[in-house]
């Protein structure tokens, strides 16, 4: 990398990282409690761009030496080792170089969150609700492959099945960072189980994905609040209709409601509902930053616009558009369930090369 200002960049980063570690270990850091998760998130962070930037010097060391015996070395068994060595420390500089641009850009702090996940059924009547049942179960499947833990807030069903509106929180390693690039518009184009004369119809349903606030991120005041109890709905044995389990919380201020009805305690639904409400809040400061860089990225990938229709899945021929960055596959069984690894690495990618470009200008 001839570029001395990154040298001095990560010399710069390295010095940093040094000074969290000293910090974690600092008996008045490990007191408070909110400062010793954010450094402990900071040194996570910067981790991986340390290990990148000692493996790339490392490299550099190793070509200077290989060049070292080139020029000074006369026995040719001796050089033609060095010139093979050579070749292959050359061949991974440009790589690492990338690696290390794209760790040095600065990242998202929302992304290594937890995430609320809420599908509702859009346009298309009884087949849009089938559908957001079906981008439930694939959202299900792609989370137990990630070892993601995934619990339903709010339900409510559709009439003929599948689900008018859904909301689940998603917890695990690196969460939003993954499922952000699921908001938006998902439409579906098939032959719904109603109709008789075989046409293909097209349906909707819109997905929301939310970086789940922590609790030192939004400040609540009780005053604000106004809490409201009542009687589940859906299954759930015998406390459904009898208890008055359910929770429904509205900021004042805001006019924000959510609600939380899964448990059949009744603080168990408040603790979720208050989690929801606080991630609401916190989302409503965050969506301008989405917009500020969806306004910047062609590709639209991380916007905050969620009405965009982001992918279209087409049963007939088995495919399956991201209108984004322009994919089209032909897997979409696979896809539905739960396969949806290629589409986000995908769109990582296109997002990266528009940070890259941002970088750079």
């Amino acid at each position: 990398m001839a570029d001395n200002m990154i040298f001095e960049r990560l010399e710069g980063v390295k010095i940093r990282f040094e000074e969290v570690a000293q910090q974690i270990n600092d008996p008045s850091v490990m007191s408070d409690v909110q400062r010793f998760i954010k450094l402990n998130k900071e040194y996570k962070n910067l981790e991986p761009l340390m290990e990148a930037y000692k493996n790339y010097k490392n490299v550099l060391s190793n070509i200077s030496s290989a060049r070292d015996i080139l020029n000074l070395e006369k026995d040719e068994e001796m050089r033609e080792m060095a010139k093979l060595e050579l070749e292959e420390l050359e061949s991974q500089v440009v790589p690492m170089e990338e690696e290390i641009k794209l760790l040095l850009l600065p990242a998202d702090p929302e992304d290594e969150k937890n995430a609320i996940l809420e599908i509702r059924a859009g346009t298309g009547g009884d087949e849009a609700s089938l559908f957001a049942g079906d981008l439930f179960r694939m959202y299900t499947k792609f989370c137990e492959q990630k070892g993601w833990k995934m619990e339903v807030t709010n339900i409510s069903e559709g009439t003929s099945g599948g689900y008018k509106e859904i909301v689940t929180t998603v917890s695990g390693a690196g969460v939003y960072g993954i499922l952000k690039y699921e908001s938006g518009v998902h439409r579906v184009q098939r032959v719904p189980q109603t109709e008789t004369q075989g046409r293909v119809h097209t349906s909707a349903a819109t997905v929301a994905v939310l970086p789940e606030a922590e609790d030192f991120d939004v400040e609540l005041k009780e005053s604000d609040i106004r809490k409201d109890t009542y009687c589940s709905s859906g299954p759930g044995g015998q406390s459904v209709n009898t208890t008055y389990s359910a929770v429904r919380l509205t900021h004042i201020p805001s006019g924000i409601v959510v609600t939380c009805q899964d448990q059949k305690s009744q603080i168990k639904n408040l603790d979720k509902a208050m989690k929801e409400l606080k991630t609401r809040l916190y989302n409503l400061e965050y969506q301008k930053y989405l917009d500020k860089i969806s306004s910047k990225r062609k590709t639209m990938v991380s916007t905050g616009d969620r009405s965009a229709k982001i992918r279209t899945y087409n049963w007939p021929q088995g495919r399956v558009t991201d209108h984004r960055i322009n994919l089209t596959m032909y897997n979409l069984q696979a896809i539905i369930n739960g396969d949806i690894h290629e589409i986000i690495d995908k769109l990582q990618l296109a997002e990266n090369a528009e940070r890259l470009k941002e970088a750079e200008v």
